[in-house]
């Protein structure tokens, strides 16, 4: 517990840190930390005995993240982004020249990567962006965490205290209902406060956007399970003592960033 608690500490505060400090510590962050949890995605497939594509996925996805940043800071059309297409698509070559029996399999799971790991990443950087196209704004992003971490802390309390009905007994035994929806009560609650001191949009939009992160980031929590269930392990990894891996602290954002920055977009433009 006490190793738990100080691994959660630091971890606040370097993830607090990573948007207060500026438009570039904000991007290089980010970037690294879609790397490392890519990387551990594979490594967590690969006991499996399916070999995805490494070293190709994690150059694709590092050239996908910083093209995707580049829209920001150079300016340039979103065509440009089809320029990473050769590099991702290069894996069906390169198994030509390996001898394997699930050959496609190696592929996909390469490819899930990007969808699962890298893209996720991509729209939780540009929410930094969402409210000027050009200049970095800390406070969606900074909301987010805050609106995803209340609602993890209201889950937990109002589940221990209240829990009777599984949510999703399958993948997850310990959810309930009553931890959803009080965590989803927990995160709304963050959202009205902010809305007095964040002032691009309307409190009704900032508590829709914590019912949002409610909803799919919990699914993203049983999605990492599902994913952990199927490979017969515990964690996704041992970066963090006490919490495990990178994708056990970030499943809520990977399903809940894309779906958020939609809403957002379709709201403020």
């Amino acid at each position: 517990m006490k190793t738990r608690a100080i691994t959660a500490f630091f971890f606040t505060i370097v993830m607090l840190g990573s948007v207060f400090l500026g438009t570039y510590t904000f991007t290089a962050f980010y970037l690294i930390l879609s790397l490392l949890s890519l990387f551990e995605f594979y490594k967590l497939i690969k006991t499996s005995g399916i070999r995805p594509h490494r070293n190709i996925g994690l150059a694709a996805g590092a050239l996908i993240f910083l093209m995707a940043a580049g829209l920001h800071y150079l300016k340039y059309d979103v065509k440009y982004l089809l320029l990473c297409v050769p590099l991702i698509f290069s894996v069906f070559i390169t198994e030509l020249y390996k001898k394997n029996k699930i050959p496609f399999a190696n592929i996909s799971y390469t490819f899930v990567g990007f969808a699962y790991i890298t893209f996720p990443f991509c729209f939780f950087h540009a929410l930094g962006f969402i409210s000027n196209w050009s200049e970095y704004n800390f406070h969606f992003p900074l909301a987010f965490l805050l609106m995803l971490w209340a609602n993890d802390t209201g889950a937990y309390l109002f589940g221990v205290k209240y829990g009777k009905r599984k949510l999703f007994e399958r993948h997850s035994p310990k959810k309930s209902w009553e931890g959803f929806f009080g965590g989803m009560f927990t995160s709304a609650l963050v959202a009205y406060g902010l809305s007095f001191i964040f002032k691009e949009t309307t409190p009704t939009v900032w508590v829709g956007m914590a019912i949002l992160i409610a909803s799919f980031g919990t699914l993203g929590d049983l999605v990492e399970s599902m994913l952990k269930r199927s490979l017969d392990t515990k964690d996704s990894g041992g970066l963090l003592p006490g919490h495990g891996g990178l994708l056990d602290r970030f499943d809520g954002l990977l399903l809940a960033a894309p779906v958020v920055y939609a809403y957002l977009y379709l709201i403020l433009y």
